[in-house]
């Protein structure tokens, strides 16, 4: 039976600064940074596993384009003589299709021909990546997420939350419970245009409902570290900033499987959850949502949650590298659209 703070664990992985444990100083040896350079100087933009380094260095300079490798600082630097943001998207574009021709990597058989964006720190588009190749470079990755629910006042705490299981032949995290609606933003997607997508495409949810009733309430950051028994591979590490949303629906409105990705949808009450939480039956990162949600919900208190301080810090942690999950990032005018909390 896993406590709060370990389903946070699971998913907040990567160890902090401070952290000089011999698991965490082992980890750390075996990741480059992926660095960008600007006017101003270098700076990181990914973390890049040791195995990922090693194929770089095998594969032709004519695919892999300009590499500036330092194995004493344990820094690499690709695509950077290239001028414009489309050069270096179908510079990234070659590399890993060589690497999927190859077969290479186990990650890129979920290839999804959906690209994901990387950022540089002055606000602009550096270069987009297919999503199955994010964790090749360890860039920050970017999503969305929405918690439907249905008040109903005979249930604990007034509500019960849909709660969706995901089918069985997907590649990532197969027949775990996940959230009403997730997913990934794809390069120029709004969060709020992206959680209407996906409802539609998840759960049959109509646009017009989920446009004038959606909430979005905050957002939450990450890194985690990928399992093999879930995503095929072990070791690539994955910072993440999530938009989250709440979706209050009338009792009459059903989310119905759509795209094949969920296998059914079940209407569960807040014990019911929480036992499915405990037993360690949800989608890691949509355990974290979920706990964020209780928490908002005052479901989960200071009372009945000695280690909500540490949780609420490890749900919302800094990441390393630019992008909109910054505070201060440029250019940015909707703060819903693009910052975090």
């Amino acid at each position: 039976m896993k406590t709060n703070l370990e389903l946070i664990a699971d998913t907040d992985k990567f160890p902090y600064d401070d952290d000089e444990t011999g698991e965490a100083k082992s980890l750390r040896s075996r990741l480059f940074k992926l660095l960008w350079e600007d006017g101003e100087g270098q700076y990181a933009i990914g973390f890049v596993p040791d195995w990922v380094i090693d194929e770089l260095s095998q594969t032709p300079e004519d695919i892999r384009g300009d590499m500036r490798l330092n194995a004493s600082d344990r820094t690499v630097m690709l695509f950077g003589t290239l001028q414009t943001e489309e050069e270096r998207t179908r510079a990234a574009a070659t590399l890993t299709g060589y690497w999927r021709a190859k077969g290479t990597f186990k990650t890129l058989k979920g290839w999804r021909d959906e690209l994901w964006p990387v950022y540089d720190r002055k606000g602009g588009l550096l270069f987009s990546v297919e999503r199955a190749a994010m964790g090749l470079f360890g860039t920050a990755r970017y999503g969305v997420h929405m918690i439907a629910y249905v008040e109903c006042p005979t249930a604990p705490h007034g509500i019960k939350i849909w709660v969706p299981k995901r089918a069985s032949d997907k590649s990532t995290f197969p027949g775990m419970l996940d959230n009403t609606v997730a997913g990934g933003l794809m390069t120029g997607e709004d969060p709020f245009e992206c959680i209407i997508r996906e409802a539609d495409e998840e759960a049959s949810l109509p646009d017009p409902l989920v446009r004038s009733t959606a909430e979005w309430v905050g957002n939450v950051t990450y890194i985690y570290i990928t399992e093999a028994k879930h995503v095929g591979e072990d070791g690539y590490i994955y910072p993440e900033c999530q938009w989250v949303y709440n979706l209050k629906l009338p009792a009459d409105v059903i989310p119905l499987p759509k795209d094949g990705e969920v296998e059914e949808f079940r209407l569960c009450d807040v014990d019911e959850i929480n036992k499915d939480l405990r037993d360690g039956k949800f989608k890691p990162n949509c355990a974290l949502v979920m706990i964020d949600f209780f928490i908002r919900r005052g479901i989960l208190t200071e009372a009945n949650e000695p280690d909500l301080a540490t949780i609420k810090a490890k749900m919302h942690r800094s990441l390393p590298f630019p992008g909109p999950h910054q505070y201060d990032w440029p250019g940015q005018v909707n703060r819903q659209s693009v910052k975090a909390t």
